[in-house]
């Protein structure tokens, strides 16, 4: 299933790679694209969105609702 966030606080691609593990963190198999001038991660995860949301969260982004 496709989740959309709304991420705001990154922007480098350090910040992206955080993301990224964090959410491979919940699902490994999760497929991660990143448009940071959008503020937008697309995420491939048969996860919760709030799992997913959560992990990002816990690396010091925000997650808009």
């Amino acid at each position: 299933m496709q989740h959309q966030l709304e991420v705001h606080g990154m922007t480098c691609g350090h910040c992206e790679r955080a993301v990224i593990e964090a959410l491979q963190t919940v699902d490994p198999q999760a497929q991660v694209r990143i448009d940071r001038a959008q503020n937008r991660v697309e995420v491939d995860s048969q996860q919760p969105r709030e799992a997913l949301a959560a992990a990002i969260t816990e690396e010091g982004y925000r997650v808009a609702a």
